[in-house]
């Protein structure tokens, strides 16, 4: 396979490299990693190859993944500009607290950039319109540290796509080094009204290009992502180990399909997705996140809670816009409460972070530094009490 395009990737994790790195290399991509981790980037520079294993129903399949190279942007961060200038293609998978500092390279990269034709950024985060996010923080960059009078011709420097990514990866072996187990399943779904007029979308195997995403970013943030959540948190609270452990125990199982019946009422009157297609969808979700060969932790999963309450992610988010329309939000309050209470977990700083809100601050306080609601809110009158439940228990 020639290699002639070439894509900057941000993050040399597990999604990075076993998901939109399989994605950019089966395309005829050449893939820069770049990352701060010294392990991480030592391992990828000595190593030629690695292997991607995708799990599914029908047993396993695993390939070779190479033609990559990998920059340390700790130590060498005019490299990275320069290999972003000639790129076709940068992505991420950093996680979306961290989009603010890959901007400074990008923004160079996009100043710098001589080719006739832009840049294509794409974050693939788990976070509705992540893209948007990290070009705020690449232009304003340009703005407060470069030449404006680039943003005067951005257009044919660069195009933001936002994108929906969907994929599971569970708990890798100790051993594994850089090869990545991963779900067989997967959706990335991006944007391509950015490409239009010259906008240069780029040709990626598998990458299903929407005219509006918000229904895709939607549908997979508040049912895959809040009924792994939700299993995560009922789980650690009731001493479950694994994802799979908490989605075969009845009680929880039940819970979790609550919350997600609430999510699919949304989806449906939201956007007009037929109950049936929504339905076939809860139920493909539920078996991925019940399956034991995706054995994943359940603090893994229910790392960072101060994120996930957050006010558009998986819980507040579809609540907020249940009780905005009258309807029932029940199951997800619960499941907020149980978020609430993954406190002080080992590894975790905003566990612990989330134990000293609700240490120090008052109920309606507290509610407002966690979920962000207006304290108008229908949603925020219904969270204080079960914050102040959480803080007396």
């Amino acid at each position: 396979m020639p290699f002639e395009k070439k894509a900057v990737h941000f993050g040399g994790g597990n999604i990075g490299r076993g998901f939109v790195a399989e994605f950019l290399h089966n395309s005829g991509y050449e893939v820069v990693f770049v990352d701060v981790m010294d392990s991480i980037i030592n391992q990828l520079q000595a190593t030629p190859s690695y292997t991607v294993t995708e799990i599914g129903d029908d047993g396993e399949r695993t390939f070779t993944i190479d033609h990559y190279r990998a920059i340390n942007s700790k130590y060498d961060l005019p490299k990275v500009v320069e290999e972003i200038a000639s790129a076709d293609v940068v992505t991420c998978a950093v996680g979306p607290n961290i989009l603010k500092f890959v901007a400074e390279p990008v923004a160079k990269a996009i100043e710098a950039r001589t080719l006739d034709y832009p840049l294509a950024v794409i974050a693939c985060e788990n976070a509705i319109n992540a893209t948007t996010t990290w070009r705020g923080f690449i232009e304003s960059y340009i703005k407060d540290k470069l030449n404006p009078d680039t943003l005067t011709t951005i257009d044919k420097r660069a195009r933001y796509a936002n994108s929906a990514i969907d994929r599971i990866v569970p708990t890798q072996e100790a051993d594994a080094g850089l090869n990545v187990k991963i779900e067989k399943f997967f959706e990335w779904c991006v944007e391509q009204k950015p490409f239009e007029n010259g906008g240069n979308k780029p040709k990626i195997e598998g990458v299903h290009y929407v005219d509006d995403l918000e229904p895709y970013i939607e549908r997979k943030l508040f049912t895959v992502n809040t009924s792994h959540a939700a299993a995560a948190y009922y789980g650690y609270n009731r001493g479950k180990k694994l994802i799979h452990e908490s989605m075969h125990d009845k009680e929880i199982h039940d819970i979790v399909r609550s919350c997600v019946k609430e999510t699919a009422h949304l989806i449906v009157n939201k956007h007009g997705i037929s109950v049936q297609e929504q339905d076939e969808y809860v139920e493909k979700i539920i078996t991925r996140i019940s399956n034991p060969a995706l054995e994943d932790v359940v603090e893994r999963v229910g790392r960072a809670p101060l994120r996930k309450l957050s006010r558009k992610e998986r819980f507040v988010g579809p609540a907020a816009h249940l009780i905005e329309r009258g309807d029932d939000a029940s199951a997800l309050l619960g499941a907020i409460e149980m978020a609430l209470r993954f406190q002080n977990v080992e590894g975790d700083d905003e566990s612990a972070e989330l134990a000293k809100i609700l240490k120090e601050n008052s109920a309606e306080d507290a509610t407002s530094k966690i979920t962000g609601l207006e304290k108008d809110h229908g949603l925020y009158k219904l969270i204080v009490p079960i914050v102040e439940k959480v803080q007396k228990s």
